[in-house]
């Protein structure tokens, strides 16, 4: 670190933001937490920390003259009291919890920060999912993880079937995204909504699928790529079980990795080997740039996603 960041107290007051990493599969967002914060302390506790407070002792007989001495206290010293920077010092908080047997962007916010998660999670901003499923077993929960509960032929399952399950799926869901956000589709609202671009569901608990499709397909195994909002891995993996299902076969997910949170992409996110102090310092700075220039992703104002400058700027 150059020596202006040598100071652990200056860094510490600039640590407070947001900032984008690659959770791994297999590993719980809280164990990714404790890592993160623990590396943080680790790395705060290495650069010029305060030093220990100073002892006044008034020495000597009382009946002469005393005198005065300084020396660093021990009962301050960080052998005696432990490092100055705690887990416990630390806030820190997710925007997009991804569950254990997910991967890709996970957008964390620490100290202050943790105020921002909150926002860009009641913004509801569309994700970007790659799903993979396998054809021929269906399996407890879904996943691949699960016992086997069933079996089934797929050798008759073409790309094309796949095909056409995407684009009914995801014409379901855009005539949907009208009756859930109370417009009559043949009104004149909803056609000037329309042209301005896809529209925010009323109701956050209901998922809506804004675009699928089948990007790779080498049975048993395919491959989706999935833009959504308000949904959840469960809901995924119901859906690789239903196109299981409508291709007249079964199928499991094995695989989910979310790709793009809002305008936060895999392409910035920090692996877990870079989850130290001086990456996340960039990270936040980062973040805060892209938070500055689309004000929108933590302030709705419209029905729509994105403003209509916006789309007009795409």
């Amino acid at each position: 670190m150059t020596a202006y960041t040598r100071n652990a107290q200056l860094v510490w007051n600039v640590l407070n933001g947001v900032f984008n990493i690659y959770k791994p599969s297999g590993v719980h967002p809280l164990t990714v937490r404790s890592t993160i914060i623990s590396n943080l302390c680790r790395d705060l506790n290495e650069l010029d920390v305060r030093p220990p407070m100073e002892h006044v002792s008034i020495e000597g007989p009382t009946n002469k003259e005393m005198r005065v001495t300084v020396r660093n206290s021990y009962a301050d010293h960080p052998l005696v009291v432990g490092p100055r920077y705690l887990p416990d010092n630390f806030k820190m908080a997710f925007a997009n919890k991804l569950p254990v047997e997910a991967s890709g962007v996970m957008i964390c916010g620490v100290n202050s920060g943790t105020a921002l998660t909150y926002k860009l999670k009641q913004a509801c901003l569309t994700k970007f999912y790659r799903v993979k499923g396998i054809l021929g077993q269906a399996r407890v929960d879904n996943y691949i993880t699960g016992s086997i509960l069933e079996k089934a032929t797929w050798k008759k399952v073409k790309r094309g079937n796949i095909d056409r399950i995407c684009a009914a799926v995801q014409a379901a869901h855009q005539k949907k995204m009208f009756e859930n956000s109370g417009i009559d589709i043949q009104s004149q609202e909803a056609f000037d909504l329309a042209a301005k671009g896809l529209i925010r569901p009323a109701d956050q608990q209901i998922p809506t699928i804004y675009s699928i499709k089948c990007v790779d397909f080498k049975p048993p195994e395919f491959t989706l790529e999935i833009v959504c909002i308000n949904e959840d891995n469960e809901y995924l993996k119901s859906l690789v079980s239903e196109i299981g299902y409508r291709v007249k076969s079964v199928a499991h997910c094995s695989y989910i990795q979310c790709s793009q949170f809002g305008h936060f992409n895999v392409k910035n996110s920090l692996l877990s080997k870079h989850w130290d102090l001086q990456n996340i310092l960039d990270s936040v700075s980062q973040c805060h740039r892209i938070i500055k220039e689309n004000p929108y992703m933590i302030k709705q104002e419209h029905a729509n996603l994105v403003p209509a400058q916006a789309v007009a700027q795409q």
